[in-house]
């Protein structure tokens, strides 16, 4: 099913109102965002968010968690879990972390089980979102299980990359299945049916729980689910610049030629100071190798990345800052000739949004990323969820958003940039990496899913919905393709703002559920 309406008109917003805006609301929330639902394969973020990743690797990127205001369903509980499915001779144990709440539940009601994923589970979950509503109608008793290797949950004393050998997404799968065989078990579910909900990689995760697992999960909600692995993904950077088009014809142009501009630029060592003043950086620009240059470049082409992925999103509820950064003001800026030539407007928006997210100034050195990614403690800067899953991508995923398609408007962030890191990181090989990529697809089907009560939302602004489903694979297998909306939008909780076709299609699934529940 395809929802399109226009989305209604907006008003016309200028960069300096958005800098007021962001100030006002970085004084009043605290910033955070639920990686684990929904900001798939961006545990590594491209924007300038992915800076505070060093603040606390227990609530990495944003911060902590916003107040917990619903009594017990915020409270952490704790699962006796299997460090290895796949192995009966290693009885090795450890403590997975689980939240549940109960106050919708119905004795003849299902039970939903969202899915955690790259990052902190947030017990914000646990009050908001759209899955919270569907349960009050359908009385269903709700979980939230945290991704092994995530958070809290933490089943080896390190990150090393021998340790991380037992984080897979078919670990996870497995981890899902005997949660939910113990838990139905000692809680008296046995009659009851499982629904499992997850958006990006959880949605994934939610798509092949029911694929792998038919005879426990009765149903899946799988939004903004990418089920396709693929090592290189340009399409990323196409979507990013449809979107961007998609506001003003000339925007992505502009962004262009700025881009365009700035790696010229870079291969004069002579601009170097103006570059460092212009960006903010924290220390004089150095680029000795590719990898700087690239490292570089890919930063400040994040930011428009990420604001394109979460455009509009109502995300507010998990104490998200910057929200209101959205394509419009960006493509605003980036037409602004009284802020300069584009090259001048990149730099600016920069700042700004180094601003936005109290970023004091920059640091673009590869070499001080690649020492942060090798540090394998769970109180190194990146154990909040960077480490752990650029290892995934590099043994089961790939997903690299690559400059390699002519178009989109980015440079100097090719392929061979990500693929390299898989060996700096963690000594894995381009061909291994190939092997591993379709390895996946062959085990989960890739587009081809073979199964039955999956619908999978995704959102046409969405640039991880050129690796979902986007048309019906069956009457079974139904996709809703949501025009105007971005990542994981259907999952956050309605408000009046919300596009009409973003509310039919959380009623549509809705629908699906209902008739699901019945068979």
């Amino acid at each position: 099913m395809e929802v399109n309406h226009m989305p209604p008109a907006c008003f016309s917003v200028c960069i300096n109102m958005a800098v007021q805006r962001s100030e006002s609301l970085l004084s009043s929330v605290t910033v955070f965002l639920l990686l684990s639902l929904c900001v798939f394969a961006e545990a590594r973020v491209k924007g300038f968010r992915k800076f505070s990743e060093g603040q606390d690797p227990e609530s990495w990127m944003y911060n902590k968690n916003p107040e917990c205001t619903t009594g017990g369903v915020c409270e952490e509980l704790w699962f006796t879990q299997k460090l290895d499915h796949f192995n009966g001779a290693d009885s090795r144990q450890w403590k997975q972390r689980f939240f549940v709440n109960e106050a919708f539940s119905k004795p003849e009601g299902p039970v939903f089980l969202m899915i955690g994923g790259e990052g902190p589970a947030n017990a914000a979950w646990m009050q908001n979102g759209t899955w919270l509503k569907y349960a009050e109608k359908l009385g269903a008793l709700c979980f939230m299980l945290e991704h092994r290797f995530y958070g809290k949950s933490r089943p080896t004393s390190d990150l090393s990359t021998g340790n991380l050998r037992f984080l897979s997404s078919r670990q996870a799968l497995a981890d899902l299945a005997h949660f939910l065989s113990v838990t139905a078990e000692t809680r008296g579910l046995g009659d009851r049916n499982w629904v499992a909900f997850g958006g990006s990689y959880p949605g994934s995760l939610a798509a092949w729980s029911r694929l792998k697992y038919p005879h426990l999960i009765h149903g899946s909600v799988a939004t903004s689910a990418p089920v396709h692995a693929t090592v290189n993904f340009p399409e990323y950077l196409e979507v990013v610049r449809r979107s961007l088009a998609s506001e003003n014809a000339d925007c992505p142009k502009i962004v262009e030629e700025a881009s365009n501009t700035l790696v010229k630029l870079l291969k004069d060592p002579k601009t170097y100071d103006n570059i460092t003043k212009d960006f903010n950086l924290c220390s004089k620009l150095q680029i000795q190798t590719e990898m700087d240059s690239a490292y570089f470049l890919e930063t400040l082409a994040g930011n428009f990345m990420d604001v394109v992925q979460y455009n509009e999103d109502n995300r507010g509820f998990e104490g998200v800052t910057g929200t209101n950064i959205t394509i419009k003001v960006l493509c605003e800026a980036m037409s602004d000739s009284t802020l300069g030539d584009p090259y001048q407007r990149y730099a600016a928006v920069a700042r700004f949004m180094m601003e936005a997210f109290s970023v004091k100034c920059l640091d673009v050195s590869f070499n001080s990323y690649l020492k942060e990614m090798t540090n394998a403690s769970w109180e190194g800067p990146a154990a909040g969820g960077g480490r752990q899953w650029v290892y995934q991508t590099c043994t089961e995923f790939g997903f690299y958003q690559s400059t390699d398609s002519p178009d989109q408007p980015f440079s100097g962030f090719p392929l061979k940039y990500h693929v390299q890191q898989c060996a700096d990181f963690f000594n894995v090989s381009a061909d291994q990496l190939a092997e591993a990529v379709a390895e996946t697809n062959e085990y989960y089907g890739s587009y081809n899913i073979r199964s039955s009560r999956i619908v999978l939302p995704n959102g046409s602004i969405d640039p991880w919905h050129a690796l979902g489903v986007t048309q019906d694979i069956s009457p079974d297998l139904p996709a809703v393709f949501i025009k105007g909306t971005a990542h994981c939008a259907n999952m956050y909780p309605a408000r009046s703002e919300d596009l009409p076709q973003l509310a039919l299609a959380r009623d549509y699934v809705f629908l699906f559920l209902q008739k699901w529940l019945n068979q």
